[in-house]
C-alpha cells in the first residue's frame, strides 16, 4: 500500500512539474532593431534614405514600442507601418501587419523625422483590419501571429514615400545585441579611466 500511494505522489508531482513547464512563459520585454535603408527594399532601389528602428515587445503587457529614427529620403514620405509575415526569415515581402495606412503619429510628408509610440496589441486600431481577419477575426491570434513572424525574422520596418510608392527604405526585425557583463564593465572601466 505505501508503495503505491509513493508512485501516486511521484506521478502527481511529475504532473505538477510539466503542467508549470506548459504555463505561457511571460518574461522581460523583447527589444528589436533594423536598420532601413533603399538596398533592403524588396526590389532593392537607390534611395540615399537611412534610419534605425527599435521595436520593443512586451507580450505580458500586451503592448509594441515602435521607435524610428530617418533622414535623407528622396521623396516625401507617405506612410509606415510593420509587414509580416514574410515566408522566408529576412527576405520577400509580405502584408501590412500594423495600423493602416501609417502607424498614427508618424511623421508624414517630410524627409526625415522621428517616432516614438507605444501600441496597445489589444486594441483592434492597432492592426490592419485585413490581419486581423487572416488571423481568425481575433485580436489575441492577431497579437501572437505579429509577436511570433517579428521573433522568426519575417517581419520588417516599411517607410513608403511618393517616389517609391512600394517602400523606399525598409529593414527587417532582429533580436537587439544583450549587452554581457563583461562588455558593460569594460564600458563602466572605460568611463573611469
Amino acid at each position: 500500500m505505501q508503495t503505491t500511494v509513493s508512485r501516486v505522489r511521484v506521478v502527481t508531482g511529475l504532473a505538477l512539474a510539466a503542467a508549470l513547464f506548459a504555463l505561457p512563459a511571460f518574461g522581460a520585454p523583447v527589444v528589436y532593431t533594423a536598420q532601413l535603408s533603399g538596398p533592403n527594399e524588396s526590389p532593392p532601389n537607390v534611395s540615399t534614405g537611412t534610419g534605425v528602428a527599435t521595436v520593443t515587445v512586451d507580450a505580458a503587457a500586451h503592448t509594441m514600442r515602435v521607435e524610428v529614427t530617418f533622414s535623407g529620403l528622396i521623396s516625401l514620405n507617405t506612410n509606415s507601418h510593420i509587414h509580416a509575415p514574410t515566408l522566408v526569415a529576412g527576405a520577400g515581402t509580405a502584408g501590412v501587419a500594423t495600423t493602416t495606412p501609417t502607424f498614427a503619429g508618424f511623421p508624414s510628408g517630410v524627409t526625415a523625422g522621428n517616432y516614438d509610440n507605444t501600441l496597445n496589441m489589444t486594441l483592434a486600431s492597432s492592426y490592419n483590419p485585413a490581419y486581423v481577419t487572416a488571423n481568425g477575426n481575433s485580436i489575441p491570434a492577431s497579437e501572437a501571429a505579429l509577436f511570433q513572424a517579428i521573433a522568426d525574422g519575417k517581419a520588417y520596418l516599411n517607410i513608403h514615400s511618393q517616389m517609391f510608392p512600394g517602400g523606399e527604405i525598409r529593414g527587417f526585425l532582429t533580436p537587439a545585441p544583450v549587452p554581457t557583463q563583461e562588455s558593460t564593465w569594460g564600458s563602466i572601466k572605460a568611463m573611469y579611466r
